[in-house]
């Protein structure tokens, strides 16, 4: 079999191998560069995006602050402005109700003080002459020593034991008038004391017992046409109580069987003095007054 030695020469390969192993490096490096600039420019965009997210975030925080602000702002100065108009609002109403208060006040004092100076003029005119006594003696008595003051005797020496008398026997003169007001005084004071103590009533309050006279009147009459007869009995509603008016009424229904009437003609006078007193203070017409008046006179009554 034939054999076939073949000599190749691999040095254009070789360096065709070196040069594309240089390129290689090239690209390496190339790649490497790139990769840095990649990883540079994706930090700068990066950072810059990251400044343009911070910058918008912050502008519309504060755009938002800001838009919150001025409509808070402006609720404010709306409050305010109608704050400050309630405020005079209230000033004009203090002021008008000041000045009303002060005119009332003024006619309610001129009131008033008319009304006090002509209570006090009728209070004055009451006892007239005690109040003179007490607004003019008293002072006169008061500056008594004013009015006695002795004048110097410019006289002779036998003259000054007359003025001395005479200067004395005038004090004891008005000593003596006054003595006789006081005694005057303390006598009517006394009876008065006295007329006093008769009329007024010197009750304590508690009860007492003892007899009492209680008015009571007792009538009897028809109130319809069966001919029915009522009996009625009236008793004052003053210094008793309900107990003791039914008390007095019921004593008086079971003792009417046994009271004896008569006519007695002793205060006639009097009872029909008042009965026309009555009449004509009344104000009935005329006809129920004259007919009044007939009835009156056509009956008869009895007592007891």
């Amino acid at each position: 079999m034939a054999t076939f030695n073949y000599t190749v020469d691999t040095q254009p390969m070789a360096d065709e191998m070196r040069s594309v192993s240089h390129h290689v490096n090239v690209t390496t490096g190339a790649v490497i560069a790139m990769q840095t600039a990649v990883i540079a420019a994706e930090s700068i965009a990066a950072d810059h995006v990251c400044e343009n997210v911070n910058k918008g975030f912050y502008s519309l925080i504060r755009s938002q602050i800001s838009q919150k602000l001025a409509k808070l702002q402006s609720e404010v100065d709306s409050s305010i402005m109608q704050l400050v108009q309630q405020k005079n609002a209230l000033q004009s109403i203090k002021n008008r109700m000041q000045k009303d208060y002060n005119m009332i006040a003024m006619r309610y004092l001129k009131l008033f003080n008319g009304l006090n100076a002509n209570l006090k003029n009728r209070i004055f005119e009451l006892d007239k002459p005690t109040i003179d006594f007490a607004r003019k003696e008293i002072d006169k008595v008061s500056n008594r020593t004013k009015y006695l003051t002795a004048t110097i005797p410019i006289t002779q020496l036998e003259s000054i034991a007359l003025s001395q008398k005479i200067i004395a026997s005038n004090v004891k003169q008005k000593g003596s008038n006054v003595i006789s007001s006081m005694k005057c005084f303390i006598h009517e004071m006394n009876i008065q004391k006295v007329l006093t103590d008769q009329v007024m009533i010197n009750d304590t309050g508690f009860l007492k017992v003892g007899t009492a006279y209680i008015p009571v009147a007792v009538y009897v009459c028809n109130r319809d046409r069966t001919e029915n007869v009522n009996i009625d009995i009236v008793v004052t509603d003053a210094e008793i109580n309900s107990v003791a008016k039914s008390a007095i009424k019921n004593k008086a229904y079971a003792e009417f069987a046994n009271l004896e009437w008569l006519q007695d003609s002793t205060n006639l006078q009097e009872i029909n003095s008042e009965f026309s007193k009555l009449i004509s203070n009344s104000d009935k017409t005329s006809r129920i007054k004259e007919l009044a008046s007939k009835l009156y006179q056509g009956n008869s009554y009895l007592t007891i």
